[in-house]
C-alpha cells in the first residue's frame, strides 16, 4: 500500500502538470521582482532564545480540519503580534486546505519573513514560491533523494530562497549535511505512517553539525516541550496544529514561548 507521503507527492506531481500547462515557467518568470538582499528566513532563525515559526494551517491528514475558516490575513496579523520570527504558510490545497493565494495574501499583510511549506518537488515550484512572497521553502529528503534534493537547493539558491531541508531519520540526516543544507528541520511525524514521536529531535540532534541551525517540528503543544528542546540546542520550532486549534493564535504562540 503506498504511504501518505507517496500520495501526496504522486498527486502533487500530477496537478503540477496542470499549472505549468496553464501558466508556463517563462511567463510566470516574467512576473520576478529582484532578488531581496539579505537573508530574511535564515535570519531570524538565529536570534537570542528559541526562534517561532508560527504556522497557517487549516487542516491535517492526521487532524483532518483545525480551523477550515480561518482568514488568512487575521491569522498572520495575530501571529505578528505575538511576535514570532517568521511564519509558515502551507500552499498543499488537497490534504492541508492550503493554496499559494494564501502566501500571495500573507506577503501583502506582513512583512515577517515567509516559508511556502509544501511538497517541493519541482523547480517550477520555487519560481512560484518566489512570485507568491516566499523567503523560504520546504525541502523534504524522503519526498527527493539526493540528486533531486541538489538540484533544488540549487534552484532556491538562485531565486535569494532559503532551504529549510526536513529529515526524520539517521540516513537523512547525513543526506542533508551531505548535500551542504544550512537549515535542518527535524520532523518528529514519519510523514511514512503519520505516527509523532518527539524524541525524534533529541535523537538526531547530535548527528547534525555544529553551526547548522536546527528546527524542531511537529508534536510540539506546551512550553514544556519548549523548554525542552531549547535545552537541548534547537534553534527553532515550527508549531502549526496547537496554535491554529486553539482559536485565539497569538496567545497560544506567547504561551509556547513564555
Amino acid at each position: 500500500m503506498p504511504t501518505f507521503l507517496d500520495q501526496v507527492v504522486e498527486h502533487t506531481e500530477r496537478t503540477l502538470e496542470k499549472r505549468k500547462a496553464a501558466m508556463p515557467y517563462e511567463r510566470l518568470a516574467e512576473r520576478l521582482e529582484p532578488i531581496p538582499r539579505g537573508r530574511p528566513f535564515s535570519e531570524a532563525l538565529i536570534d537570542e532564545g528559541i526562534s517561532l515559526i508560527a504556522e497557517m494551517k487549516r487542516a491535517s491528514p492526521s487532524r483532518g480540519p483545525i480551523n477550515p475558516g480561518a482568514a488568512v490575513a487575521d491569522i498572520v496579523r495575530a501571529y505578528r503580534d505575538a511576535a514570532v520570527s517568521a511564519i509558515s504558510v502551507l500552499t498543499e490545497p488537497h490534504w492541508f486546505k492550503g493554496s499559494l493565494d494564501d502566501l500571495v495574501e500573507a506577503r501583502r499583510t506582513v512583512d515577517l519573513p515567509l516559508l511556502r511549506k509544501d511538497f517541493i518537488v519541482d523547480p517550477y515550484q520555487l519560481l512560484e514560491a518566489r512570485v507568491a512572497g516566499a523567503d523560504a521553502v520546504l525541502l523534504i529528503v524522503a519526498a527527493l533523494g539526493r540528486e533531486r534534493l541538489d538540484d533544488l537547493m540549487r534552484g532556491a539558491h538562485d531565486l535569494g530562497l532559503d532551504c529549510l531541508v526536513e529529515v526524520h531519520d539517521e540516513d537523512e540526516v547525513e543526506t542533508a549535511v551531505e548535500a551542504g543544507a544550512e537549515i535542518i528541520g527535524i520532523n518528529n511525524r514519519d510523514l511514512h505512517s503519520l505516527e509523532v514521536d518527539l524524541e525524534t529531535t533529541f535523537r538526531l540532534l547530535p548527528d547534525i553539525p555544529a553551526g547548522t541551525v536546527v528546527v524542531a517540528e511537529s508534536g510540539i503543544t506546551e512550553r514544556g516541550h519548549v523548554r525542552d528542546l531549547e535545552d537541548a540546542g534547537v534553534d527553532a520550532i515550527l508549531v502549526g496544529e496547537a496554535l491554529m486549534s486553539s482559536g485565539t493564535p497569538a496567545e497560544a504562540a506567547r504561551r509556547l514561548r513564555d
